[in-house]
C-alpha cells in the first residue's frame, strides 16, 4: 500500500485526485499507475484503469489471473467492473469511498454473485494515510 500512497502523491502532486493503485504478481510489482484525468482529458483515467493496463501490456494478457490490486481508495463502479473483467484475484484498499465506492460502500459490483469472477477484496490498509491525502486535496481545493 506505500507504493500506491507514493502513486497518490505523484497525482497529488500533479493537481489530480490523488489516488494511487499497483499490481503484484507473485510478489512483483508488474504496475503501478495513479489518476490522470486532468492531464490526459480522458474520464477513463483512473489509477485502477491504467495500472490494468500497464500489468496486461506487462504481461500480454488481458487476464490478470494471480494479480493483487493495491489502491488507496475504494473503487468506482467502472474500476470495479475492470477489475471483475479482467480477473485480478484480490483487491486490497484503504479507505472508503462513502460517494462512489462500489465495493460496499455505495453499492457492490465486485461483490455481486450473478458475475462470473470473484474477487478477493480486503479494505482498510493503512486507512488513516489513505483517507488523509484525500481530504488535504479536497481542502486545499476549496480554499
Amino acid at each position: 500500500m506505500k507504493l500506491a500512497l507514493d502513486e497518490a502523491s505523484e497525482a497529488y502532486k500533479q493537481d489530480e485526485v490523488p489516488i494511487g493503485a499497483v499490481i503484484v504478481r507473485n510478489g512483483i510489482v508488474i504496475s503501478k499507475a495513479h489518476n490522470l484525468r486532468e492531464v490526459l482529458k480522458d474520464p477513463t483515467a483512473h489509477a485502477e484503469i491504467l495500472a490494468i493496463k500497464k500489468a496486461s501490456e506487462t504481461l500480454d494478457a488481458w487476464r490478470l489471473l494471480d494479480c493483487d490490486l493495491y489502491v488507496t481508495i475504494e473503487p468506482c463502479p467502472m474500476c470495479a467492473g475492470a477489475i471483475v473483467q479482467a480477473r485480478i484475484k484480490r483487491l486490497i484498499f484503504g479507505a472508503k469511498d462513502p460517494k462512489a465506492g462500489a465495493c460496499g460502500s455505495v453499492m457492490d459490483v465486485i461483490g455481486n454473485t450473478k458475475l462470473n469472477h470473484k474477487v478477493e477484496v480486503t479494505s482498510g490498509i493503512m486507512e488513516s494515510e489513505c483517507s488523509n491525502i484525500m481530504k488535504d486535496y479536497f481542502k486545499r481545493k476549496r480554499i
